[in-house]
C-alpha cells in the first residue's frame, strides 16, 4: 500500500462525526465520511492530490456504530478525491474476499476520478490463479477511479450563509 507521504496529517474530529448519512457530507466547515461494512476489522479513507494520482494521506476511520464507520474531517470539502483500504478476513468459501491493498469506491460517491486502467493490479487475488490463494498484495490505487465530489455552487452559497448565520443548511 502507499505510504503516507504528507507531514501535517488531517485528523479526525470524533465529536462531530456522525453516521447516520453514508458517504461524504460536507456542511461548510468540514465532511463526514460513512461507509458500511458490518465484517470489517478496520475501514482506512485515503486521501489523494486533485488528480488522484498520488495518495497523501490513509486515515484509519476512528468510529463503528451499526457496522457503519464514520469520521469528520474538519476543512476537508467539495474536490476531495478518496478512496477506502477495508480490512477484514479473507474467507472466500464464506463470501469475505477483504483486501486493504485494494482502493475501494465510496458506492455512495456522486462522481467519479479517473477510470479503470486494467492492470492485474486490479484484481482482489493472484491472475490466473483462484480465489483459494489468497489476496493479491499489489495496490490497485494507480489503476482505479476514485471518488470525487463537488456541490452545485447555488448549495455552497446557501451552506455558507447558513453557516454564517449559525444555521444548518
Amino acid at each position: 500500500m502507499a505510504k503516507d507521504i504528507q507531514p501535517n496529517l488531517p485528523t479526525f474530529d470524533l465529536a462531530a462525526s456522525r453516521s447516520d448519512a453514508l458517504g461524504a457530507n460536507y456542511d461548510g466547515y468540514g465532511t463526514n465520511f460513512a461507509l458500511w461494512s458490518d465484517n470489517a476489522t478496520a475501514v482506512q479513507l485515503c486521501l489523494f492530490d486533485d488528480e488522484g494520482q498520488e495518495q497523501i494521506a490513509c486515515l484509519d476511520m476512528p468510529r463503528m456504530e451499526g457496522g457503519i464507520w464514520h469520521g469528520y474531517l474538519p476543512d476537508v470539502g467539495p474536490g476531495q478525491v478518496y478512496g477506502y483500504r477495508v480490512h477484514g478476513p479473507w474467507a472466500p468459501e464464506e463470501g469475505h474476499r477483504f483486501n486493504p491493498n485494494k482502493l475501494l469506491l465510496d458506492p455512495y460517491a456522486r462522481e467519479l476520478k479517473g477510470e479503470v486502467i486494467w492492470d492485474p493490479a486490479v484484481f482482489g487475488y493472484t491472475q490466473p490463479g483462484d480465489d483459494l490463494e489468497g489476496p493479491d498484495p499489489r495496490d490497485s490505487a494507480p489503476f482505479v477511479p476514485k471518488a470525487w465530489w463537488s456541490i452545485p455552487i447555488s448549495t455552497g452559497r446557501r451552506i455558507r450563509r447558513c453557516a454564517a448565520a449559525g444555521r444548518t443548511a
